[in-house]
């Protein structure tokens, strides 16, 4: 994958939106125009990652792209401690069981965005080693080195210590510290990269690697995502989108991506795609309705990068008939079938997008149609308490449910004589 006589990843990443802080720009530069070895750590808190967790895993993927070695580092020791950083409460302590389990799933993740053959890329967990530690020795050979007053001063400490921070959570820096450590004296890391908010923890491994190592080390940190209505990047009013289809499925995985906000289509082209910067200029001089088709090329791009193409390609039909009204039979369509001798009998149409799960309740659903908001095959409804019985199909096997604009549903009649 590498991309010889290409411009140099850090000019690749300022360009497209990675950077936010770095310790020494002028080496750091140096360093990524040869070959290097960095890393990521990623605390396996869930069963797969959400698309809040895409700029890091991405920049893994550019490093490389572009002839680097990338280090993604499962936190299967500091997630049994917890990260206080960007945290206002101190996170549920998970037992050794879920850590693991999590741990196994966001592997298999990771290989959509890395290749780990031969040496190309370490897939490494710190519960190897963090886990063996003696906490005598630990406290005397790295404890020794820390300042408590500069950790208090770490903005992410700072802010925890106003509605309280536990004992566990402060060991955190001094733990992903001797990582940065560990893994500098034994894969020759020497740059660890990530979110804006670990830049303490960051600052504090390569001060320790200086004062074991007499050596460098290098940080970069990436900003935090915001879309531009002021929300946290990947935060919906269902919940995170996850990675893991059976979580969030290829088609509202692609939804998701269709219906980002005119203003931040050409930024997240740049950040969660891998296509070439003259080509998301291209889409960033688009006006009005053409602004659909760079956000279809940013669905299609990214949902084919996590999903693969065949499944980004049946999100992308189902959307296309979605969006032109059409009820259509794209298998990809969200699809409930429901048993025709209820539909004989009748179902209140509330009901329905309560059991689509298009609406969370059946009150909800009752606001959404008084509102407005509520469609049945393209047509606004009225009045939540519609019966819909058989002849609503109109000789069809399905009928299409929308809510809003963008939220689709279909059901299917299920005829157990057939």
């Amino acid at each position: 994958m590498g991309q010889k006589g290409k411009k140099a990843v850090f000019e690749i990443f300022l360009e497209r939106g990675f950077i936010e802080q770095v310790t020494d720009e002028e080496r750091i530069t140096e360093l990524l125009d040869g070959r290097v070895t960095c890393y990521i750590g990623f605390d396996p808190t869930a069963s797969s990652f959400h698309v809040g967790n895409l700029v890091p895993i991405m920049s893994l993927a550019h490093m490389q792209r572009n002839g680097h070695r990338p280090i993604a580092l499962v936190g299967g020791g500091t997630g049994l401690v917890g990260d206080p950083s960007g945290k206002d409460v101190m996170r549920q302590i998970l037992t050794y069981e879920e850590i693991n389990k999590n741990a196994e799933a966001q592997k298999k993740q990771f290989s959509k965005f890395l290749d780990f053959s031969e040496d190309r890329a370490l897939l490494l967990n710190n519960a190897d080693w963090l886990t063996k530690l003696n906490y005598i020795d630990f406290l005397r050979d790295i404890g020794v080195h820390f300042s408590v007053n500069r950790m208090l001063a770490t903005e992410s400490i700072k802010t925890r210590l106003e509605t309280g921070l536990s004992f566990i959570e402060f060991n955190y820096q001094l733990l992903q510290a001797y990582d940065f450590w560990h893994l500098f004296k034994h894969y020759d890391c020497l740059i660890q990269m990530g979110g804006s908010d670990q830049w303490g923890n960051i600052i504090a491994g390569i001060d320790l690697i200086r004062r074991l190592e007499g050596k460098q080390a290098y940080g970069v940190t990436f900003p935090l995502i915001m879309t531009a209505d002021g929300r946290k990047m990947g935060k919906t009013e269902r919940g995170a989108v996850w990675l893991d289809p059976e979580r969030t499925s290829p088609y509202d995985y692609y939804q998701f991506w269709i219906n980002t906000d005119d203003r931040d289509v050409g930024r997240f082209l740049a950040l969660f795609t891998f296509l070439p910067m003259e080509e998301v200029r291209e889409y960033r001089k688009l006006e009005g309705a053409e602004i659909r088709k760079a956000k279809e090329v940013l669905a299609f791009e990214a949902t084919k990068i996590v999903h693969g193409e065949e499944e980004a390609t049946k999100a992308k039909n189902a959307s296309k008939v979605l969006f032109s009204k059409e009820a259509g039979d794209d298998a990809s369509i969200p699809t409930t079938s429901i048993d025709v001798e209820k539909i004989w009998k009748g179902i209140p149409v509330f009901k329905l997008f309560e059991l689509t799960a298009l609406c969370s309740s059946g009150s909800e659903a009752r606001r959404l149609i008084e509102q407005g908001g509520g469609y049945l095959n393209g047509k606004r409804l009225e009045d939540p308490g519609l019966v819909i019985t058989i002849d609503d199909f109109k000789g069809s096997s399905t009928i299409q449910l929308t809510a809003g604009k963008k939220k689709f549903h279909r059901i299917k009649l299920l005829d157990k004589n057939i």
